[in-house]
């Protein structure tokens, strides 16, 4: 997500400006039209000219808060002024205790698997909020079986890695030129040896902290390898899985051509799925509800979309996973945050 406006912006906004901001966002909101002076002096019911109206609309223009899509036209916000209006303008909306039990109600777990829970979750989110749902499923750091290199040619080697379960992955990881084939299998041994019926995650900091203090009995180009293995599976989204229900939602509310093109755009951004659990792994790095607006984020740059996030625990209160949303900049942000941050929470606790 983009950095937040700097505090100053929002200072030097009077009520009249913010409340002239707010009526315009919650237009655009509820239309995707445009908003004109004349129709904002009926939606405020203030004592405030058109004209009056028509110079604070000029003033957010020169702020990079609004755009005039077409000459003579009303004005739309734009990304930074709907960034403005979450920050600081919205008034979000308590979920109601109707939404809170179907919510509740759908993701119950009894007799079902956690692929199951977080499915039905995605296609409920899809639902309410009229938009596309997403959903990071935990990642699955399974005990492991074997590991081995296998060299690919200068300096490239291949990672095969293979769980108790029988599942095989693999990644390519670079490696010293010149590297002899004797150090690729060393490193395949020893690693074999230590993660034997463990998970990465179990192991992988006992195993760097014993090539750091040179317990293990490596030479320097071996504890290389072994080094570069660890850091490329750390690295990658192992084991996630991502979920994607309801983009159907996005043709409902096609007003234009433009928005017809933005949509294939979009269409074509969620099938990148690495990108997009990339994007989600972003919630691994900070707390609550996060929100991408537009052209904050480079996946979605081009779609005019924003996406609503929140991160979800286990019992140990680490992050395992995200939910959420993407739909229109034009979204309810009012209902979808508090939406997306209960259903979060719902999944929290059934996982648990």
């Amino acid at each position: 997500m983009s950095e937040p406006l700097h505090p100053s912006l929002s200072s030097v906004l009077n009520a009249r400006s913010r409340d002239i901001l707010r009526t315009i966002v919650d237009a655009y909101v509820e239309t995707g039209a445009p908003v004109g002076s004349r129709t904002l002096a009926r939606k405020m019911g203030l004592d405030l000219s058109p004209a009056t109206i028509r110079n604070v609309m000029a003033d957010l223009e020169d702020l990079g808060l609004l755009m005039a899509p077409h000459t003579s036209a009303g004005r739309l916000p734009t990304d930074q002024g709907l960034r403005l209006y979450v920050d600081g303008l919205l008034e979000r909306g308590n979920l109601g205790r109707d939404e809170q039990e179907l919510i509740e109600g759908q993701c119950a777990a009894f007799g079902r698997s956690v692929p199951e829970v977080l499915e039905e979750a995605t296609r409920l989110l899809s639902d309410l909020s009229r938009c596309a749902g997403l959903v990071m499923a935990p990642k699955q750091d399974e005990p492991l079986k074997h590991i081995e290199f296998v060299a690919l040619g200068p300096g490239r080697a291949l990672v095969v890695l293979v769980t108790e379960s029988g599942n095989v992955e693999n990644r390519i990881v670079d490696v010293p030129i010149g590297l002899p084939p004797s150090s690729l299998v060393e490193a395949g041994n020893f690693l074999s040896h230590r993660l034997k019926g463990r998970s990465l995650g179990d192991t992988q900091k006992d195993i760097a902290d014993e090539i750091r203090s040179q317990r293990a009995q490596l030479d320097e180009l071996t504890g290389r390898v072994v080094q570069a293995g660890l850091a490329t599976w750390a690295g990658g989204e192992r084991g996630a899985a991502l979920i994607v229900r309801g983009q159907a939602q996005l043709l409902s509310d096609v007003q234009a051509i433009e928005d017809l093109e933005r949509i294939r755009h979009l269409f074509a951004a969620l099938e990148q799925k690495e990108a997009l659990l990339r994007m989600l792994s972003l919630t691994e790095r900070a707390e609550g509800v996060q929100i991408f607006i537009g052209t904050e984020n480079e996946l979605f740059g081009l779609t005019g979309c924003s996406t609503v996030i929140a991160p979800y625990y286990n019992q140990q209160q680490q992050i395992v996973g995200a939910i959420g949303v993407i739909g229109p900049t034009r979204i309810d942000y009012a209902r979808i945050i508090p939406m997306v941050d209960y259903t979060a929470k719902v999944i929290g606790r059934l996982l648990g």
